[in-house]
């Protein structure tokens, strides 16, 4: 017997008047979609599209720059451009320091000034101007700490907006203020400079000025500028001969890991083509201003450099990374990259200038190439290495600002002229930045191998008046702590390891027997968990747990040893690995100051 089949009952769904409320209540949801009026202003800002996925952090930066802050509304208009989820631009803009992202109607204060409280300026009373400018300014300006600036010998510097204000007292920054000082000048193109010809010297000695006259694209060519970089690119001097100069010389990389550069460059010649360029100046480490000396007076000499460096690895696009603190350097190098591309002296590969956000861990190489790329700044893990995939998945050569500086004059000149520099069996010159209790700090292009005794007394004119030498920072936050005993070790890579210390940048912090080991460390231990990226438990967690014990007047050592381990063993990268240097340091050699 069979059974009809019956038809199934029609189910109900919504009619098409709820269905027409469904999307309209869709459609209004924050965060979701953006108002009109919101979308035409990121339009009329960024003009018409496609934008590319890795100009998400440049867009964030002139949406910063037009209302000093990033509006939420703004940034679901800029996630429909770029076609993005609003979660990415999201997750990107709140990443970086430098961005402040605002809900709904609230709206930014009339004006921020950042006072740096790295060590240097925290020795030049960096806290007590902290402390009073919020009373003096007024309730509608802003006041908050900021990592180091990147003008140490300057110290202590306050940043209203964009504006550098070095040597700040409560009345210079009330006075910049009222003056709406807020824009960092563009200075004269018609400096005479030239660090190679002078051979060791002190490049500065704890100027005033923020900007410097540098040599311009006109004067440089006049004298001899990138007659080298036409001839490599042409092909009358040979890329081979360039390259073994470059390996005879003994250059390492000058941003910290001191890699050498002739090798390098051999690596990424001999991988796959396109091959790119990424050129790391977010000099972050506090108490390095080297790079930015340079910048800021000889900008061709590295533009030249890195043409030097692109034609003999076969480079088909560079992209120059420099810090957000830098800009006078980025106006520098927006005029002057514009005069080159103008009237190339020969085939240039595509060069583009990014800005970065305020994030020191952008200084470790992958984290800066994840930057470029328009997105948070987390390093990768190794391998595979960026000499093999790299930016945008290509082989890559990354490379210091000051390791490209040296080039022309090293090929032009000849390897014996590098190496023939040199003290205590070393070879080479080092801009050391110097800053603390020294009566003249200042950048010091000085032999390799110099003592810290050495570099004071000839460079930097001696100890401040009162001051004896107590401790130094050889490299910066990450490079540890040595006492007086031992300044007269010899400065350069490989020196300082069997001490527990490494050279680094050369960022040289100077402490006298009015400061203790003990305060420096945990300065630079509030340095490390402000700027840890967050992505790995030891480091994120370390660095603050550690600061906290730090802080008590005696320190319980075997917590502290743990802790340090765990970061050494397990960070993904060298900011976590390098994170216990000063720590241990202090519990070596200066016990005393922490039973």
């Amino acid at each position: 017997m069979t059974t009809a089949m019956r038809a199934p009952e029609p189910v109900r769904l919504a009619t098409l008047d709820e269905l027409r409320g469904q999307i309209r209540r869709k459609g209004k949801l924050k965060g979701r979609q953006p108002d009109h009026v919101a979308l035409e202003e990121v339009q009329a800002l960024l003009g018409p599209g496609p934008h590319r996925r890795d100009l998400l952090i440049e867009h964030l930066h002139r949406l910063n720059d037009e209302w000093q802050c990033l509006h939420d509304r703004h940034l679901v208009a800029l996630a429909r451009e770029m076609n993005l989820p609003m979660a990415e631009v999201f997750e990107v803009a709140t990443f970086y320091h430098h961005f402040e992202v605002l809900r709904g109607d609230d709206q930014p204060a009339a004006l921020t000034v950042r006072v740096c409280d790295g060590l240097s300026c925290e020795l030049a009373g960096a806290r007590d101007l902290l402390q009073r400018l919020p009373a003096i300014l007024g309730a509608d300006m802003r006041v908050i700490a900021a990592p180091c600036v990147g003008r140490c010998e300057q110290a202590p510097v306050a940043v209203i907006g964009q504006a550098p204000v070095v040597r700040a007292t409560a009345a210079n920054v009330k006075a910049a203020v009222d003056q709406d000082a807020r824009a960092h000048g563009l200075p004269a193109d018609d400096g005479v400079f030239d660090a190679a010809a002078a051979g060791p010297v002190s490049i500065t000695s704890s100027p005033e000025e923020t900007a410097p006259a540098y040599v311009g694209y006109q004067a440089y060519q006049a004298r001899g500028g990138y007659q080298l970089a036409a001839a490599v690119a042409s092909g009358a001097r040979p890329a081979d001969d360039v390259l073994k100069t470059m390996t005879d010389s003994g250059l390492r990389g000058l941003g910290g890991a001191g890699f050498p550069a002739g090798r390098k460059w051999g690596i990424v010649r001999q991988q796959m083509a396109p091959r790119l360029m990424a050129v790391n100046i977010d000099e972050g480490e506090p108490g390095t201003f080297k790079d930015r000396t340079y910048l800021e007076r000889d900008p061709h000499r590295f533009l030249e450099g890195l043409l030097i460096a692109a034609a003999v690895v076969g480079i088909d696009a560079c992209y120059v990374y420099l810090r957000d603190e830098y800009h006078g350097c980025r106006a520098i190098l927006e005029r002057e990259l514009a005069l080159l591309q103008a009237n190339p002296p020969c085939a240039l590969p595509r060069i583009e200038l990014r800005r970065g956000a305020g994030a020191y861990i952008c200084g470790e190489e992958s984290a800066m190439i994840e930057s470029i790329e328009g997105k948070r700044g987390e390093p990768r893990m190794r391998p595979p290495y960026i000499a093999q995939i790299g930016l945008f998945g290509r082989p890559t050569l990354e490379h210091n600002f000051e390791t490209l500086y040296w080039v022309r004059d090293i090929v032009e000149r000849g390897a014996a002229w590098f190496s023939d520099f040199g003290r205590n069996g070393r070879h080479g010159l080092r801009s050391f930045s110097v800053s603390g209790r020294v009566r003249e700090p200042g950048v010091k292009l000085a032999p390799a191998g110099i003592t810290l005794r050495e570099l004071v007394d000839e460079f930097c004119g001696g100890m401040l008046p009162g001051h004896d030498l107590y401790a130094y920072l050889p490299g910066g936050a990450s490079g540890g702590i040595l006492p007086v005993s031992m300044s007269d070790i010899p400065l350069d890579f490989d020196t300082l390891q069997p001490h527990g210390c490494f050279i680094g940048s050369a960022a040289v912090i100077v402490l006298s027997q009015k400061d203790r080991a003990r305060d420096a460390a945990l300065n630079m231990m509030h340095f490390f968990e402000h700027e840890s990226c967050g992505q790995c438990t030891p480091c994120r967690v370390g660095t603050g747990k550690a600061a906290q014990l730090m802080a008590e007047p005696n320190w319980d050592h075997a917590t502290l040893e743990d802790l340090n381990q765990v970061m050494v063993d397990a960070s993904i990268c060298g900011l976590g690995q390098a994170a216990p240097n000063p720590v241990r340091c202090v519990q070596k050699y200066f016990p005393h100051e922490v039973l």
